[in-house]
């Protein structure tokens, strides 16, 4: 299974793409979406959305795992991160890509097996789980991928495969 990674967010998206076959993890590319703070709002939700489109068309996933959106204490931001995630949405729904969302204590306890990790811990297995030299940067790259890593070990991700599968044999898809 071809799995998309995304941490949402305006001034930086990280993602991750990673094939899961066989219990075994192979990195495809990794990498951020980033836009200028000089430029207007709904400009950078454009070009989140244009990189988004050709991100999805170049790495044409099975699945794109997205971390459900948590409200800190800054209401600006969780509000523009809300608006980027929904343009993030549609590119994939637009491109039929099934979207799974988790939240940031099912993605450490996947793939830390502690649910109240560190960020440094998650960031380390992830590199170890992954095979890299070191851990990717920015963090939001590396939160990408230890997102497409909880979607690969999740129970949702096993069922949409067996269900894809079934949908196959019957010459739906």
């Amino acid at each position: 299974m071809r799995i998309l990674g995304i941490d949402p967010g305006y001034a930086i998206v990280g993602f991750g793409a990673v094939d899961y076959t066989a219990n075994r993890f192979q990195t495809l590319q990794y990498g951020a979406i980033t836009t200028a703070s000089h430029t207007a709002f709904e400009d950078r939700l454009a070009e989140i959305y244009d990189d988004m489109n050709q991100l999805l068309s170049n790495v044409q996933p099975d699945a794109l795992a997205m971390e459900t959106l948590f409200y800190t204490t800054n209401q600006k931001t969780v509000i523009a991160v809300a608006e980027a995630r929904g343009v993030l949405l549609l590119a994939a729904r637009r491109a039929r890509v099934p979207i799974f969302e988790y939240t940031p204590l099912q993605v450490k306890q996947s793939v830390s097996g502690y649910g109240r990790a560190p960020k440094k811990q998650v960031q380390e297995m992830t590199k170890r789980l992954l095979h890299l030299d070191a851990v990717p940067k920015p963090d939001d790259t590396a939160d990408a991928l230890a997102m497409a890593i909880c979607h690969a070990y999740s129970f949702r991700s096993r069922q949409y495969g067996m269900a894809k599968t079934k949908r196959q044999q019957m010459g739906y898809e």
